[in-house]
């Protein structure tokens, strides 16, 4: 039997290169070139594919030569909102399995509003929020200070120090710039001080009944180096995010693992899979937490498909005793064993019993 021929799929980057944004798309490239080589070795079939506005090569691909598995590692792209899900539907659509979450996780996160609102509504603890669809911005009715976010984007994209604001003059200037840059809407949110941790769930591998049962990563924080500095707001931007020669990434390193109390730990685990499992999360998923200086937890974020080869990620794994490598062979696996049951697989299903069942009646009949 051949080895499984596992196509990689990733959005091909399309800002230029100098544009503020860009550094929050090319880093899918070296993302592509370490998949490549780790199911390369080991003795997957393994092809690539960049997409961009236009489908059509990646349709030619998927048709000329369908992949057994896709993994997925499609963020949208920068200049179309939703694609993210949109190419996950697609994938449904053409019934192909594919690593990480389905289109219906991955179209709701990205909708922020939406997101705390369900998060909100299942109990789950998120700092109080507003949306504004257009401007002027009304009255802000939450406690100062506030932080100023686009509703429909990820990676910190359009996050920066004056995202903090502490007047409803501010308040107003900040979300007219964030609705002129990346449309509306604007989510505007309590800001909480504190500590902040990135908690990554996984699925573990299906035991011998199929059952898939999900575990909490060990934790990592962004230390923020210059917290008690009045000039300065100690928050994940885009600068810390990206920007490796600026003073924010300096000033905000990533520490994993880290621990906290049995009793903390037993409750952020406790939300962090529920949130997980509200959100319809798959093969794995990372949320971003606040614990502010009385120890309540808030859920700022659920990532679904983060960057798989974060330093958190690596050193979670690594804590309870898995491999990286052997995580990226575990999404396909877990991806193959999902072949043929879809919706869609199965409605076909009898169409193709009883074509297959003429065939055979053809094949059989004797011959004058």
């Amino acid at each position: 039997m051949s080895s499984p021929y596992v196509l990689i799929l990733h959005n091909q980057p399309i800002l230029p290169p100098d544009h503020p944004d860009a550094a929050s798309e090319y880093e899918i490239l070296e993302t592509g070139d370490s998949v490549v080589a780790t199911l390369t070795k080991a003795g997957y079939r393994v092809h690539r594919v960049g997409v961009g506005p236009d489908l059509r090569k990646f349709l030619e691909t998927v048709n000329s030569d369908p992949p057994d598995v896709i993994f997925n590692i499609f963020e949208g792209l920068a200049t179309i909102g939703q694609t993210e899900a949109t190419m996950a539907g697609l994938l449904e659509w053409l019934d192909i399995p594919y690593t990480g979450c389905p289109a219906e996780t991955l179209s709701l996160a990205n909708d922020k509003y939406r997101s705390k609102l369900l998060l909100q509504g299942a109990g789950l603890p998120t700092p109080a929020f507003f949306s504004v669809d257009q401007t002027p911005c009304p009255p802000c009715s939450l406690r100062w200070p506030v932080i100023v976010k686009p509703a429909s984007q990820d990676a910190s994209v359009g996050i920066e120090q004056a995202s903090v604001v502490t007047s409803q003059k501010r308040l107003n200037f900040r979300v007219a710039r964030v609705q002129r840059e990346y449309g509306p809407p604007v989510l505007v949110e309590e800001f909480i001080p504190g500590r902040e941790f990135h908690v990554n769930v996984i699925d573990d591998p299906a035991d011998d009944t199929g059952r898939v049962t999900q575990r909490v990563l060990p934790l990592a924080e962004i230390a923020f180096l210059q917290k008690d500095n009045s000039n300065y707001w100690p928050i994940y931007s885009y600068k810390a995010k990206w920007k490796t020669r600026s003073r924010e990434y300096r000033d905000t390193p990533l520490l994993s693992p880290v621990e906290l109390a049995p009793d903390l730990m037993a409750q952020l685990s406790d939300m962090s899979l529920r949130a997980y499992r509200l959100f319809g999360c798959r093969d794995f998923a990372r949320l971003d937490v606040r614990m502010d200086e009385n120890n309540q937890f808030y859920i700022l974020e659920v990532n679904p498909n983060p960057f798989i080869n974060s330093r958190a990620m690596t050193n979670g794994l690594e804590a309870i005793g898995r491999t990286h490598e052997d995580f990226i062979i575990g999404l396909v696996e877990a991806a193959l064993r999902r072949k043929g049951q879809s919706a869609y697989a199965q409605l076909l299903a009898p169409a193709k019993a009883e074509l297959k069942a003429e065939v055979s009646t053809v094949d059989n009949e004797p011959q004058d």
